[in-house]
């Protein structure tokens, strides 16, 4: 098992009010997270200068079964629920670590 799994995820809000429930419910996430969530090692939330409805949040878990922990908790899932009536748009990407080597078996130049 790798160590270490990540994501990137883009929120696009709804507007200055849904943006305002957002962070409200973020916060309350956050929260259980930091109380309940050990393999968690950092969960960053950010607001976007000049982008007023623009959240995004760097997630890194100490491997896939603590993401996978993360996604089952109770506040995760209220989050999950919840975020859909102040999100217009969300995009996530998945990071894997890399230290500078291409993987084992990518020819290159």
């Amino acid at each position: 098992m790798t160590a270490g799994f990540g994501l990137v995820v883009r929120f696009t809000l709804r507007g200055a009010e849904a943006a305002d429930g957002f962070d409200a419910l973020v916060a309350r996430t956050v929260e259980g997270i930091r109380r309940h969530e050990p393999g968690t090692l950092v969960y960053a939330t950010h607001r976007v200068p000049d982008e007023p409805d623009v959240r995004v949040f760097y997630e890194l878990y100490a491997d896939r079964a603590a993401f996978d922990d993360h996604e089952r908790q109770p506040h995760v899932r209220h989050f999950l629920a919840e975020r859909e009536k102040y999100v217009l748009d969300t995009d996530v990407t998945f990071l894997e670590r890399f230290d500078g080597e291409r993987p084992h078996g990518h020819g290159g130049v």
